[in-house]
């Protein structure tokens, strides 16, 4: 059983930078910030849970069903992230390229304190068993005061390409071969940044990204050593009672800070048949992952290759929903539409393993979900993309960018594309 106060909060922004910073005392945290986007399907404005009381990290194999298990049993808020790499438990497939993070492949856990904010409200969460520290914990980040920047930090951050250019072009061939002859129609292909033997503070870093993207799914990771900045602007999936709900992002344009040029940016985006047609093939194959949970003749497209403007890019979204039985598990939804398809490609399983052969990095986190279920079994997912992620011990600091490849790519415009994704990650770590 939780007790629940509520307290309001007269300076929200500073009020959130302070409670972010006072979850750094925990081995483990999970901060989840919609920037105050109008989502139509959000349910809070901002949320941290901290301090676990039980938590279960795995591995991919029955990764799964060890989640069914606990989810079931603990009948509580679960917070936390499932990698890529679960693909290999949902198909008979592998990861066997490098990894320079070392994340566990599945992370959750059952926090004693749950913090949500709603307009200026700000709702203490916690397990009866500490209870009695809301009041306590309610002053304390009240009154903290975050100090100057930490002095150990890595000064010169020298970013290097796991893949490069020339390479790049190589591999990006191969996959229209592979098109071209009827394997596949479409394929995310990814690539990583990273820099060895680096120190970043990543309380900090994670400000200057949210501030550069203000995304609608950022996170703040914590996992003992383990971090994950995340500016995500894409949703994967959503259960409130009998309704799904996903959002694939495929199509991508700059900005302009000319007022003119940029609508006309997000224009032809809005028409280009090369990016509307990666969208549709990725609506397709989200109909069809989501038919698996979903009640007969429900699942449907609520809207189509629909551009909405961040930050620093605008973005082809659609969203599909569907309906699905009350007694449905809700990790078994998960399962069934795992990994998301705007990550992997079409048909799924083909393209998950030409990509697997083709990539030189394993994703690990990135192009998983993190998000967290509630006591209802209800949840919310994000997509790991426009992440940077983060191992101290390891001072190891990588983020990666990818894109979608069909027939009509033209890989010199994919490279300029990734390099525009990772526009916000690069200027965070090297500023």
């Amino acid at each position: 059983m939780r007790t629940k106060v509520s307290f309001i909060i007269a300076d929200v922004p500073n009020f959130k930078d302070t409670l972010l910073y006072w979850a750094g005392q925990f081995k483990e945290a999970v901060w989840l910030d919609s920037n105050n986007h109008n989502d139509v399907y959000g349910t809070f404005d901002a949320v941290l849970a901290v301090d676990a009381l039980t938590s279960l990290t795995t591995d991919a194999k029955h990764g799964f069903d060890n989640l069914k298990e606990y989810q079931e049993r603990a009948n509580d808020w679960l917070f936390g992230y499932l990698s890529y790499d679960l693909k290999n438990d949902v198909e008979q497939l592998g990861s066997a390229n490098f990894d320079g993070l070392h994340f566990p492949e599945l992370h959750f856990f059952q926090p004693k304190k749950i913090i949500r904010i709603t307009a200026n409200k700000a709702d203490f969460i916690y397990l009866n068993m500490v209870g009695d520290e809301i009041e306590e914990d309610f002053k304390e980040i009240s009154k903290t005061i975050i100090p100057e920047k930490e002095p150990t930090v890595t000064e010169d951050i020298h970013i290097r390409l796991r893949t490069f250019k020339d390479e790049y072009f190589r591999r990006i061939d191969s996959l229209l071969a592979h098109i071209h002859r009827g394997d596949i129609y479409e394929a995310n292909f990814c690539q990583e940044f990273y820099a060895e033997n680096t120190v970043i503070d990543a309380f900090r870093t994670y400000l200057k990204l949210n501030a550069i993207s203000k995304p609608p799914f950022a996170v703040f990771l914590k996992l003992e050593d383990k971090y994950l900045l995340s500016a995500s602007p894409e949703r994967y999936l959503k259960k409130v009672g009998s309704k799904i709900i996903s959002q694939p992002i495929k199509g991508t344009a700059r900005r302009s800070s000319d007022a003119e040029m940029d609508t006309l940016l997000k224009h032809n985006l809005a028409l280009d048949e090369k990016e509307r047609a990666e969208n549709i093939m990725i609506v397709d194959l989200v109909r069809n992952d989501l038919s698996k949970s979903a009640e007969k003749g429900t699942v449907v497209v609520d809207e189509l290759c629909k551009v909405y403007t961040f930050s620093q890019v605008h973005q082809m979204i659609s969203t599909i929903s569907a309906s699905v039985h009350p007694d449905k598990n809700p990790v078994d939804v998960i399962r069934e539409t795992f990994p998301m398809g705007s990550m992997t490609g079409a048909p799924k399983i083909s393209a998950m393993k030409i990509i697997e052969a083709q990539e030189a990095f394993k994703r690990g986190l990135y192009s998983g979900a993190v998000g967290y279920f509630t006591p209802d079994g209800d949840f919310d997912f994000n997509v790991v993309i426009r992440s940077i992620l983060y191992n101290a011990t390891q001072k190891y600091v990588s983020y990666s960018v990818g894109g979608a490849i069909t027939a009509q790519a033209v890989p010199e415009k994919e490279y300029e594309e990734c390099l525009l994704k990772a526009k916000a990650m690069r200027e965070v770590l090297e500023d």
